[in-house]
Parts: structure tokens; sequence; C-alpha cells
């Protein structure tokens, strides 16, 4: 059996404790040949401190969820579904569906550019954003997203955005040069 990318939901903030105690039970376990590999989705942010310091700090893309490379059987799902921490499997009907490849390198930032040039994009302003318009992430690791603004902040130069990721809505925070309105 193949060994596939998994989803599952984790408390929010207990995402590198899930990683530790689950390598841990791995070992325990002695299924190292089963469960393979384990990834945050993390990007680096800087932010600007006052005085103008920059300060760069590594962020969860997705808060409350870890990947898990794994070849699923009653056993192994057992010990990564008992990890203290850990909700659940991202799945349909209670059943872990795996990731599409195309979805692993989204997640995790691996596409190939398709161009060396990147196309001009009308530039977004938050005067012509409103609540409840549709836009499409275009830059960082949530491009290609499409999603719905439920809340434009001016003064911040930042809109938050319901994404479907995993099959549920978040809201994500994004800067105005990484969405485009969709007409």
């Amino acid at each position: 059996m193949a060994k596939r990318w998994y989803v599952i939901h984790t408390y929010s903030g207990y995402e590198n404790k899930v990683k530790n105690d689950l390598e841990h039970r791995i070992e325990t376990y002695g299924l190292e040949d089963q469960i393979v590999d384990i990834q945050i989705p993390t990007e680096e942010i800087t932010e600007v401190k006052d005085g103008g310091k920059r300060e760069t700090k590594e962020s969860k893309v997705f808060p409350g969820y870890v990947l898990v490379r794994m070849e699923v059987d009653d056993n192994s799902w057992a010990v990564v579904r008992n990890t203290p921490g850990v909700t659940g499997f991202v799945g349909i009907d209670g059943k872990p569906t795996p990731l599409r490849r195309s979805e692993y390198n989204k997640i995790m930032r691996r596409t190939n550019p398709s161009s060396a040039v990147a196309p001009k994009r009308p530039v977004t302003t938050t005067s012509n954003l409103e609540p409840g318009m549709t836009v499409k992430v275009v830059s960082g690791p949530l491009a290609d997203f499409d999603g719905s603004i439920s809340e434009v902040m001016p003064e911040a130069g930042k809109v938050k955005v319901m994404l479907t990721i995993f099959g549920r809505e978040t809201p994500v925070e994004l800067t105005l040069d990484q969405v485009v309105t969709i007409v």
C-alpha cells in the first residue's frame, strides 16, 4: 500500500506538541515504516515594529492542522487518532481522505511558477473592497484559493477573507497586494 499525505486536525496552538508526541508514539509502537513524515506548514512573516525595526518570525499557515505522510491501516490510524491533541482526520464520513500531490505542493508552496514573468494585476485598495465581495488570492501560500471578504481593515491595509480549506471555512488575514476581486 502506498504512503499518502493526510491532514489531521489538532487543537489550535498544539501543532508542535502533537508533532513531537506523534514522533514518540511512532517510535514506541514501531511504526517508522508506516508513518514516515510529519509537516506543519509555515511561512516567514516580516513585521515592521516601532522605530522601523523589522522582525521576521515563522507563522503557521493553517493553525490547527498537521500533515502526516503515512500508510493507513487500523493500527496506524489508531496511533495517530489517539495522540493527545489530535481531534481527528480530515475526510468524509470519518474516513481519512488523502491529499492529491497538487494539493500538497500548493500547501507546502512547492509548485513551479508557470512563467518567469509575473502577470500585471490591478492594484487593490480598501476603497474598492466591501464585505461579501469574492476575491482570489494571488500570492503567498494560499495563492489560487477563492473566498469572500468578511472584513476590511483600511487602517492596517488588510482584509479578512473566508477561505474553504480542508472542507471548512477558515478566516484568513491577507494584505491588499495578495488579493484581486473576481468579477
